[in-house]
């Protein structure tokens, strides 16, 4: 049985798709704004939301956890960078 020929595993050239795509959006963020953006959300998030469930869950450990969250999302992150890099287009997937 062939898949090849299948709608559910067909997949695009990245290199026809931008080689065909303009789009108008302009890169107006920098790296300052997307900084602060980010450091907002986590305290926002993880201060003023997420200290008490994980107070109650973690209980004395709570620090320990945080450190290792951080460093959770700290390769989270450089995945996201990596795929970023790999597809540099303006709203990209």
């Amino acid at each position: 049985m062939d898949l090849s020929h299948t709608r559910l595993l067909r997949k695009k050239d990245i290199n026809v798709m931008l080689a065909t795509y303009h789009s108008p959006l302009k890169k107006e963020l920098k790296t300052f704004d997307l900084t602060m953006l980010g450091i907002g959300a986590i305290i926002g998030t993880g201060i003023f939301v997420l200290t008490g469930t994980g107070a109650l869950t973690a209980g004395p450990g709570l620090m320990i956890s945080f450190v290792l969250a951080a460093i959770a999302c700290l390769f989270a992150s450089l995945c996201y960078a990596e795929f970023a890099a790999m597809v540099p287009e303006s709203g990209s997937a």
